[in-house]
């Protein structure tokens, strides 16, 4: 827990957004792709084209398997928004299924995205607000659950401790990046609250020890996926704010 590493685990993750290659229908391209443009930076979301640079592909339509093959080749991810049964090359966890005459479902759509981006969520949600709420939940998520992990796996005294609150200083890090906000003083002193609240959960883990009938591993599992969620919920409340002030 040195100055060092947590200025370390400040930094925004690296690396170009890319973009996001709308593709398929036609008639459906232009629509979906404004859907995903709204409030944000228009170059943001490509319609067709080459796959060169792209963050993810989100194929809307009946599939095409020569193009679903291309994107999978080029190790793009694919989400596709469709009626059809089958796509191929697409996992199922990756297809959001479109009802007749009803609109694009934007909160799935946007769900999957943020589940694919992986490392590159932040920037392009920082491009495209349509996305920010997904990525910034999914990186609540994962980052709760890999604390949950780790903190039921070390049975050192205190040997989660340090771990577990660099990971929470990545994670508001990474949302401030998803709301367009650069690294300074106001993220300093997020980071020294974070550590602070690190101290609070330890202090309150160990009195959870002595006075839960479970097993200590599941106690600490619980207490730092918990903490964690809160700390990204103030992280996110706090950028909200800070958006809203234009700071």
């Amino acid at each position: 827990m040195s100055p060092l590493a947590v200025l370390a685990a400040m930094r925004p993750r690296a690396g170009a957004p890319g973009t996001i290659v709308v593709d398929g229908a036609p008639h459906l391209v232009p629509l979906l792709a404004r859907e995903l443009r709204r409030d944000g930076k228009p170059g943001a979301v490509r319609e067709g084209g080459r796959l060169e640079h792209a963050a993810a592909c989100l194929w809307v339509g009946e599939p095409d398997e020569n193009k679903l093959r291309d994107a999978t080749l080029a190790r793009v991810p694919i989400v596709a928004v469709t009626e059809a049964e089958d796509i191929p090359y697409v996992l199922a966890t990756d297809v959001v299924r479109v009802r007749p005459g009803h609109g694009f479902p934007m909160d799935e759509i946007a769900a999957a995205l943020a589940r694919r981006l992986g490392n590159r969520g932040p920037a392009v949600a920082a491009a495209l607000p349509a996305l920010r709420a997904a990525v910034v939940d999914e990186l609540i998520a994962a980052t709760a659950r890999r604390n949950g992990l780790l903190a039921a796996g070390l049975f050192g005294p205190d040997a989660d401790m340090p771990v577990l609150t660099l990971n929470q200083v990545r994670l508001v890090t990474a949302i401030a990046q998803s709301y367009g906000l650069e690294t300074g003083r106001d993220r300093a002193l997020e980071a020294l609250g974070v550590v602070g609240a690190g101290y609070g959960l330890r202090a309150a883990g160990r009195e959870a020890l002595g006075r839960l009938p479970a097993a200590p591993w599941a106690v600490k599992g619980v207490l730092a996926a918990a903490g964690t969620k809160a700390v990204g919920k103030a992280a996110r409340l706090a950028c909200e704010s800070a958006v809203r002030r234009g700071s």
